[in-house]
């Protein structure tokens, strides 16, 4: 391998680092909220992925289709939770919230879903269309669950992706797609050696939504609720802050990084209905290189998965994959080594 392969070989892994590190993100924002793997973060940026392709083609998105299902589900999920507890005049509440709110970006899209449409609006559009999925699924599937073990969260995450993966087939089809790219011309390094517009967009875009998600955690009081509900669950509640919105803050937050990967990857390679699976199973394992829970280090591991990623399918295109999911063992070893382990007493106290 010479200097120049290898330094190819960087950018490239930089470039799938900087995709790893905002879905990894994404997954430890919503564990250290809510504990749940969310599993079909990769489903939700290729659903992104695939709407901006229909946009381009001028046809009117499945996503619209796909949203509008999950918001039906959601408000049946909502008014049937409130006609147990008694509180049925919360149901048109429940209406707006859940069946209608969620379909402001369907209608948009329908608008803008025509020729001659700005390629900006767009992409705009194919980010927004996708916001909504995380916290629909979340109001359907894992509220009622909340406070079900982090093992069963994980169980029912692994069985809603290929939930995902079935209703991407129905609406988007199997056939692959992709965009335009987003910035065009070239980069110089020096010495003959240039760097894509896209790439160049794609490591930019991830230091600038980092840094956007780090003033927000700081600076913000949503953000402020969120560390809240992080730490410590209990005493979130007992200073008013309810877990219940700010897991929907989180979900929708998740959800908007997932749209915003999907509309980066569109042009650098072909997608699919089941395309985010392997993004999302490589972007867990930078968030377990950070433990689930520090931010420093899953950008880290982020950007380590990608180098390794990219040096590895130069040596073997068959075993890359392998080769980044074997990370994991290492990882998890010098986890066990570190980690203060409590043995749990087995003596029954007789009372």
């Amino acid at each position: 391998m010479t200097w120049d392969v290898a330094l190819i070989l960087g950018i490239d892994g930089l470039a799938n680092g900087a995709v790893y590190l905002l879905a990894g993100l994404g997954l430890v924002l919503i564990f250290s909220v809510t504990r749940v793997v969310f599993v079909p973060f990769g489903d939700i940026a290729a659903f992104a992925a695939l709407t901006l392709a229909a946009f381009e083609t001028n046809r009117l998105p499945p996503t619209i289709g796909l949203v509008a299902v999950l918001a039906a589900l959601a408000t049946a999920t909502e008014i049937g939770s409130l006609v147990k507890r008694g509180e049925a005049g919360k149901i048109p509440k429940a209406v707006l919230s859940w069946g209608l709110l969620p379909l402001v970006p369907c209608v948009l899209a329908w608008l803008v879903a025509r020729p001659g449409t700005p390629a900006v609006l767009h992409i705009v559009m194919a980010v927004l269309l996708v916001v909504p999925i995380a916290p629909l699924l979340a109001r359907v599937v894992f509220q009622p669950i909340a406070d079900a073990s982090v093992l069963v969260l994980l169980i029912v995450s692994l069985a809603l992706h290929f939930l995902m993966s079935g209703l991407g087939l129905l609406f988007f089809g199997p056939e692959g797609s992709r965009t335009q790219p987003l910035a065009s011309g070239t980069l110089a390094l020096g010495d003959g050696f240039t760097v894509s517009g896209q790439v160049v967009l794609m490591v930019g875009s991830a230091i600038v939504l980092s840094g956007l998600f780090f003033l927000v955690f700081e600076r913000t009081v949503a953000g402020k609720a969120l560390r809240a509900t992080a730490v410590n669950r209990v005493g979130a509640r007992l200073v008013g802050i309810r877990p219940a919105r700010t897991a929907l803050l989180a979900y929708g937050s998740a959800s908007l990084l997932a749209g915003l990967i999907g509309v980066l990857i569109a042009p650098v390679t072909t997608m699919y209905y089941d395309s985010g699976f392997i993004i999302g199973l490589k972007a867990f394992v930078a968030a377990i290189i950070g433990g689930l829970v520090s931010y420093p280090m899953t950008a880290i591991g982020a950007l380590a998965v990608g180098v390794v990623e990219s040096f590895a399918s130069f040596y073997s295109g068959a075993l890359k994959d392998v080769i980044v999911f074997s990370l994991l063992i290492p990882v998890l070893m010098l986890r066990s080594f570190l980690s203060r382990h409590v043995e749990e007493d087995e003596e029954e106290v007789d009372e």
